[in-house]
């Protein structure tokens, strides 16, 4: 029998769609009943917005776990881990009052990302013919450097001289780079010397990821693997090019985090009631802009790292069946539910028409999406407040309808179901 979502020892919590689905919530929410967080792929281009009492915190890097005492909260070997940044957002967690000695770990074998991965990112999308919709914040270059096996790890910055010369040798690559690209040249010396100082910190942090977080689980930790982004942004199998420069998938889960995949138990889904997308790329099912305007506003759909507007749409069950697949989900984590209370009607995609027929399965040809006009299933809304709900049986009727169709779209169960901002808006499913 299949394991549920959120039950054994490790979880992995993953993205269904294009990201900003929630994950950081779901995380903190179960993060309570765990002893670790782990992230296990992307960089600072990711945000996740977690909401506690009155304060709203936005993590870039640092697992959501850290908003609970006591939590370990580990950084992957699948992690580009952006040096100035992350010990930005470090201190000004402990300048808002969490306590973070010995709580916060950086696997000695995930890639640096340094202030000239950030001009090459931002000038090459600048430059580019087909804008990807990058973040610009160096994500795409510090994984081309890493596969390159031209990177620069953590464990490096054990001997500091050799990581001196390797630090001004990527600068001297780049500064190479920039005419190339049709740029000037930049000066980043003291962005730079700013990051070379950080490395006595850094050192204070660098653990071997996998092998705590191994030794854990056999003493009877619990742990969540976290990832950034979502199924159609991952490198594999999302919709190429415009996706991000790493796996979100939950197959990566294992490798990034350092464990062997044996040791996961379960994979929890994380979808939003409807689609949204940050960037260029296809979104089958975008609204009109006066729709795409009204949902933007009555979900907040802005970047929680550029700030940037979403592009939203109705939910894409031809892409969630393709996520749960390729995820091996075992159940289901459906958030916002709440922003859909004022619609008279509810539409869901169910398969996908085009010159050759309906297709149900999401295809590889990411430009061919552009042609393709969604096949729309509408249900009545419930047009009445779910953000009170604490049991499926609060919910009214034609929202229980509307999610039991999402899982059987999905062919997983729906185990949570967000219906605000707060932890405590949130529904069990049993």
């Amino acid at each position: 029998m299949a394991q549920r979502a959120g039950e054994g020892r490790c979880v992995v919590v993953v993205g269904c769609q294009w990201g900003d689905e929630g994950k950081g919530k779901i995380v903190d929410v179960l993060a309570e009943e765990v002893d670790a967080v782990a992230r296990y792929q992307g960089g600072a281009n990711a945000g996740h917005t977690v909401h506690v009492g009155n304060e709203e915190f936005i993590l870039h890097q640092i697992p959501s776990g850290i908003l609970h005492p006591g939590k370990r909260c580990l950084l992957g070997n699948g992690v580009v881990v952006d040096l100035v940044q992350f010990f930005e957002e470090y201190d000004q967690l402990r300048a808002r009052g969490l306590e973070l000695d010995g709580r916060i770990g950086v696997s000695v074998r995930a890639h640096l990302l340094l202030p000239y991965h950030r001009v090459l990112d931002r000038v090459a999308e600048d430059q580019a013919a087909q804008k990807i919709g990058t973040t610009g914040r160096g994500i795409g270059p510090a994984y081309q450097e890493k596969v390159g096996r031209r990177g620069i790890r953590v464990a490096d910055a054990f001997d500091e001289e050799r990581f001196r010369e390797l630090v001004a040798t990527g600068l001297e690559e780049a500064r190479e780079s920039l005419p190339a690209l049709g740029a000037e040249e930049e000066t980043l010396e003291r962005e730079m010397e700013r990051a070379l100082e950080l490395r006595e910190r850094l050192l204070g942090l660098a653990t071997d990821a996998g092998k705590e977080i191994d030794e854990g689980l056999a003493t009877g930790w619990r742990v969540l693997l976290e990832g950034a982004q979502g199924t159609a942004l991952d490198l594999d199998h999302g919709t190429y090019p415009f996706v991000t420069s790493s796996n979100t998938t939950a197959g990566f889960a294992a490798t990034g985090a350092g464990i062997g995949p044996t040791r996961i138990d379960s994979v929890l889904g994380v979808v939003k009631a409807y689609t949204t997308r940050v960037g260029h790329g296809p979104l089958p099912t975008e609204f009109d802009p006066e729709m795409d305007e009204r949902m933007r506003e009555l979900g907040g759909e802005f970047g929680a790292t550029t700030g940037r507007p979403r592009r939203c749409g109705w939910f894409d069950g031809v892409l969630a069946r393709y996520a749960a697949r390729v995820n091996g989900l075992t159940g289901i984590a459906v958030t916002k539910l709440d922003v859909l209370d004022t619609l008279p009607e509810i539409s869901v995609a169910t398969g996908y028409r085009s010159s050759q027929g309906v297709t149900s399965d999401f295809p590889a040809d990411t430009h061919g999406l552009d042609d393709l006009e969604p096949v729309l299933e509408s249900f009545p809304g419930w047009e009445s407040p779910t953000t009170g709900a604490r049991s499926l049986d609060d919910l009214p009727r034609n929202a229980r309808v509307y999610l039991d169709r999402i899982q059987e779209l999905m062919d997983a169960p729906v185990e949570m179901v967000s219906v605000g901002t707060r932890r405590t808006q949130i529904i069990h499913v049993e």
